[in-house]
């Protein structure tokens, strides 16, 4: 079947949209005359810039609270069928998903098995026991014979680096995560005395340092720059909040000769452009979140009970001792 208008549902996130990006890349390149529309959070829409595979987004708020949740998803249930797709493709593991889907009146509906999945026209069984990007991958195999391929993202040959980043070697460290998830009690970030202790070591052995974050990470970011010894170093480069789009930030860490981070979505862009990159997790499942390949060494605290989240618990516990991770795991490898 040739599609020509086709609809991608994913809510997340922007690592999760990301993550999601070499299942559409694998069906924009089987139907490349088609036209594809991504429908996701409104906190996720910055993944058009990332991206040339994508036509449209529809932003759908489905963190609203009460009622109004469910107006933004019959508003989007109308929207769906005024534009006519004939395919649609969603992520949502909730038995509500293909019952919205059919109300869409789309003729091809794609999804995971499920209670409901009688309602879809091609069920794919979900293994959630492999890298994010794989899992989302499975869904348009009923429709493509490409081979998965690891997410990546279009940097302009015209963007170039600010005058503030350094011309020859540094190193990119993204310390933070999202409010959202510390709102929620979902702490992946290692304590302030890690950065401290890690920036310090890598400016003693004469490396330079672009430190990057935004609002999110304010209240880290001030602790680390509070002390002088780092705020004062000449290799030292504070960043914080300069960036001023995820394309600058990309190329930033596709120019470093490292680039360290939390499992976030910073992380999941350093991935995008082959960084060598230390990603750091403390809760959350590595397997899950970053491919297994070379150039990505992952940095943890191997207690017994990590990884967690999501399938153990839906926030940290009050010990936490996973994030009471040692920076020289990090120092020692790099010369």
């Amino acid at each position: 079947m040739n599609y020509k208008n086709i609809l991608f549902i994913n809510y997340g996130g922007l690592g999760d949209e990301i993550l999601f990006l070499p299942a559409i890349f694998s069906v924009k390149k089987e139907f490349s005359n088609a036209k594809i529309t991504l429908a996701l959070e409104p906190r996720s829409k910055s993944i058009f810039s990332l991206t040339d595979n994508i036509n449209e987004v529809i932003e759908v708020d489905i963190k609203a609270k009460g009622l109004l949740k469910y107006l933004n998803i019959l508003k989007f249930i109308l929207k769906a069928r005024s534009k006519k797709f004939d395919c649609v493709i969603s992520s949502g593991k909730s038995f509500f998903v293909p019952i919205i889907l059919f109300l869409m009146g789309i003729r091809e509906r794609i999804g995971y098995s499920g209670k409901t999945d009688f309602l879809l026209t091609k069920k794919v069984k979900l293994n959630e026991n492999q890298y994010a990007a794989k899992m989302y991958h499975d869904l348009v195999k009923p429709i493509v014979k490409n081979l998965y391929e690891d997410p990546s993202i279009n940097i302009p040959n015209d963007l170039k680096l600010n005058d503030d980043i350094p011309k020859d070697g540094y190193i990119a460290i993204h310390p933070g995560v999202s409010k959202l998830s510390i709102t929620k009690n979902i702490i992946k970030c290692p304590k302030l005395s890690f950065w401290l202790q890690l920036i310090e070591g890598l400016l003693i052995k004469g490396k330079k340092v672009v430190l990057l974050g935004t609002k999110d990470d304010s209240e880290l970011i001030e602790k680390i720059c509070s002390c002088d010894r780092i705020n004062n170093h000449k290799n030292f480069i504070n960043y914080y909040n300069k960036t001023k789009n995820l394309l600058e930030l990309a190329l930033i860490m596709k120019n470093a000769d490292s680039v360290i981070c939390v499992d976030s979505a910073p992380l999941h862009v350093a991935v995008c452009v082959n960084a060598r990159l230390y990603a750091i997790f403390a809760p959350t499942n590595e397997l899950k979140l970053v491919p297994n390949r070379l150039g990505i060494d992952i940095i943890k605290n191997n207690v017994a009970c990590r990884p967690c989240l999501w399938h153990k618990r839906k926030c940290n516990c009050e010990k936490s001792e996973c994030l009471d991770i040692d920076y020289n795991l990090i120092l020692n490898k790099i010369n």
